[in-house]
């Protein structure tokens, strides 16, 4: 049996068709990396690794210039201090300036990707895209190396983001992210059809068990045994207590307001909860900041969005004493360029300086690392890649971002990316 890494989709299309036909529950959300169970890897210089990534991805190109890298020149953004000395934010930006003192800001970002498909390809899995084959995202990575935190839920969940970004790719699909589209409505499909009674769902379990033997015992691949142990784990999260961490109407009014109602706001509550029971890895999706026409408008609605939902993560986060155990991540796949008046100031894409930030998970607190020109379009001090950024997400959890798997055609991979990149973690932010 040849696999296609192409074909994951339609593998996993497969597998939940099956499952809904035979044992009466669909099975989408367990199609995810609730089957690693890998262990921490051994050589990590981190002492003190995190337990839990929460990576908010500011989808389309977040204008550094217009949040949080403003240069006396831009007389269309007014800035405002924070709670960090000497270092201001756009004042649109007013709950996140107050927490800035919890976070390392990175302002010397560089890529050099600046179209929207390839740069979030390279954001999430650290490789360029390729024909011949399809890269793990970066929570794929995370979850099969340092493993679940709990057994009994998905390692790799993505709310509001795309299939595609956050798959398993020649890792297989129980690498794969469980998705949630709208936080709000949490992990669907995840009970018996009413129709099916308990003892008739186990029966038709132990049918799927027999049919599916012989076919693991022709075909044992890789791939294969990755689906082998799919409907005990799909029974393992049904009747899991921790399974009511999806339903965000356990939370207070008032939390959930706190939040904002938006679909940003409320998956990045439900990031909370998700790793308040031992989530791995979380991505939360903000999209909306391709900025080509009237980029001051837009940006000051997404961050108005970004604002009041991230503020309330990192305090509550912080509150519940699980702050330094999460690293928060806020990252764009590039930055934006000059002001083009007859766009109605709209911003192109600019991949040579834009800025990310961390929180949490062991980073300094109040640190301002790297450092661009008077316009913010080069950088120079402490130049940050893609590439590293991510080595520095699998630091923080104490994963070796340079340990070399192979892929089911022995073709060498590493979360550092390929030979001539290699990224290396940046160590001058954590304590």
């Amino acid at each position: 049996m040849r696999y296609n890494s192409q074909d994951e989709l339609s593998r996993r299309q497969f597998m939940i068709d099956n499952a809904r036909n035979l044992l009466g529950v669909s099975v989408a959300p367990m199609l995810g990396a609730s089957l690693a169970t890998q262990a921490y890897a051994k050589n990590s210089t981190n002492q003190n690794p995190a337990q839990s990534v929460i990576f908010l991805n500011m989808e389309g190109g977040m204008s550094h210039l217009d949040t949080f890298d403003i240069k006396s020149g831009n007389k269309q953004v007014n800035s405002i201090k924070t709670s960090i000395p000497g270092y201001q934010v756009a004042d649109y930006l007013p709950e996140t300036a107050k927490i800035m003192k919890e976070c390392t800001v990175i302002n010397s970002m560089t890529s050099k990707v600046g179209a929207h498909p390839q740069g979030q390809y390279l954001l999430h899995k650290s490789y360029t895209p390729l024909g011949t084959i399809t890269h793990p995202s970066l929570g794929s990575w995370i979850t099969r190396e340092a493993g679940r935190n709990n057994e009994e839920l998905p390692g790799y969940v993505a709310i509001g983001t795309s299939a595609g970004r956050t798959g398993g790719g020649w890792m297989g699909a129980n690498y794969s992210a469980a998705l949630v589209g709208r936080p709000q409505e949490g992990l669907k499909n995840v009970d018996r059809f009413h129709s099916v009674s308990e003892e008739d769902f186990d029966m038709r379990l132990k049918i799927a068990d027999k049919l599916n033997a012989k076919f693991h015992n022709n075909y044992a691949t890789s791939e294969v045994k990755g689906y082998a142990g799919l409907f005990d784990e799909a029974v393992k999260v049904m009747k899991s207590d921790d399974l009511s961490a999806f339903d965000l109407s356990e939370e207070s009014q008032s939390m959930r307001d706190a939040y904002g109602s938006t679909n940003f706001g409320q998956g990045c509550l439900l990031a909370r909860r998700l790793v308040e029971v031992g989530v791995r890895f979380v991505e939360v999706s903000l999209g909306g900041w391709d900025t080509h026409y009237d980029n001051f408008t837009g940006v000051k609605g997404r961050a108005a969005e970004l604002d009041k939902a991230y503020a309330q993560l990192i305090s509550d986060l912080k509150s519940k004493g699980l702050l330094d155990s999460t690293l928060v991540v806020l990252a764009s796949e590039f930055g934006r360029g000059p002001v083009q008046p007859e766009l109605n100031d709209g911003r192109s894409h600019h991949a040579a300086a834009f800025t990310c930030m961390m929180a949490g998970g062991g980073v300094n607190k109040g640190m301002v690392y790297g450092k661009t020109n008077k316009t913010a379009m080069k950088v120079e001090s402490n130049p940050v890649t893609l590439y590293d950024f991510n080595s520095t997400i699998a630091y923080a959890l104490g994963v070796d971002s340079h340990k070399v798997v192979y892929s089911p055609s022995k073709r060498p991979f590493r979360i550092a990316g390929p030979d001539k990149e290699k990224g290396k973690p940046v160590t001058q932010i954590f304590s």
